[in-house]
């Protein structure tokens, strides 16, 4: 019996060991892997008779697999919006020591998310917006079933003789399908109020729905003008979603002013600090502060900044005192092509000549 008691309790151990890590897995899991080399991406999912396409994509939440099987050809372009996020992420934080990199999981960017920190608040925030970006853009152009031209309403501000028309990008139907899908994890999972994850689901909520309503707020209305010669005696105009680099700029400025929360007794999140303002819907929120981003670090996912190219004369991030952490750095020469001494021929196309040069570059230790 004593045998049988220490068989059954190792048993329950082992068991308790498997799902924590199991719990693990399915968080790492996110749909910003559509954005990556994914089935999703590839039009031979979409034949009839072909293995069905949700069942082919991995980090999807169960309200996510159910959005999927109701919309699947919006599937490709919430891959569109991931990428799009993905690529705007690595390009504001390029001279930074966090990075935006991204691993070769379906995580995208390794365990450095399980920390509620502000570059994971960013990186929800920008991947929202893409997806709004692209779902928008989808509907104009015709490629989804369910959406079409925007039917946004005539600005009060717009010239009586202008003509409100053309086919406007549908933010609308965009912002309500990213909110829809991108939430539909956080909203399905549980936990207890008061706790560590039900903070961290009010943060990743708050940030979803800033990067969409900083894609909302940021698209204008765009015009085209008619007349005889080019005069623009008439014009016609419609809603236009911005350069998503500018998208990306404006979620920069609310990264650098984040603002660091606490869960109340209430289970609600408010400032750490009483005596800023309260953060608005568009500002960006976090709960726990950065780690070190200087040396790598297996339990949190940094990369460290070992390896990395740094400014030599610059005295800001990207510059080698700041990016190598102290550490100091290797110097080493390499040899730069680029294009030189184009001419315009008639007609009609430019000839170059490929010029080289060998170029001092700088590594951190």
């Amino acid at each position: 019996m004593a045998g049988s008691a220490v068989s059954s309790k190792f048993f329950l151990m082992a068991l308790a060991v498997f799902f924590s890590f199991a719990q693990v897995v399915i968080e790492a899991n996110s749909w910003w892997s559509l954005g990556m080399n994914n089935p999703v991406q590839m039009s031979e999912v979409y034949i009839i008779g072909a293995q069905p396409l949700c069942s082919q994509l991995e980090g999807l939440s169960q309200g996510q697999k159910k959005l999927c099987h109701l919309y699947q050809d919006h599937m490709q372009y919430i891959g569109e919006g991931a990428k799009t996020g993905i690529k705007e992420c690595q390009y504001q934080f390029r001279h930074r020591r966090w990075n935006c990199s991204t691993v070769d999981n379906t995580s995208v960017f390794g365990r450095v998310m399980q920390i509620g920190s502000r570059e994971t608040a960013f990186t929800y925030a920008v991947s929202a917006a893409g997806v709004v970006n692209a779902m928008s853009r989808a509907c104009r152009e015709g490629e989804l079933s369910t959406c079409g031209c925007s039917r946004a309403a005539r600005p009060k501000d717009l010239p009586r003789d202008w003509l409100w028309g053309g086919c406007g990008d549908n933010i609308d139907y965009g912002y309500r399908f990213a909110k829809e899908f991108v939430d539909a994890r956080e909203r399905e999972r549980i936990h207890a109020k008061g706790s560590y994850e039900s903070a961290r689901i009010l943060m990743n909520l708050h940030n979803n729905e800033a990067g969409r309503r900083t894609v909302y707020n940021l698209a204008d209305v765009a015009c085209k003008c008619h007349g005889v010669s080019g005069s623009c005696s008439l014009k016609t105009c419609w809603l236009q979603l911005a350069d998503f680099r500018k998208v990306g700029d404006a979620l920069k400025e609310k990264y650098d002013s984040a603002a660091a929360m606490r869960l109340n007794s209430r289970g609600k999140l408010v400032q750490v600090n009483s005596r800023f303002n309260s953060p608005t819907t568009q500002d960006l929120v976090y709960i726990d502060p950065s780690p070190d981003y200087c040396v790598r670090n297996e339990s949190t996912g940094s990369l460290g900044t070992q390896g990395r190219l740094c400014n030599k004369t610059s005295e800001g991030m990207d510059g080698c005192e700041l990016m190598c952490c102290g550490r100091g750095y290797d110097q080493f020469k390499t040899v730069q092509t680029e294009r030189c001494h184009c001419k315009f021929h008639w007609c009609c196309y430019v000839k170059c000549k490929k010029c080289t040069e060998i170029v001092d570059q700088f590594v951190c230790k």
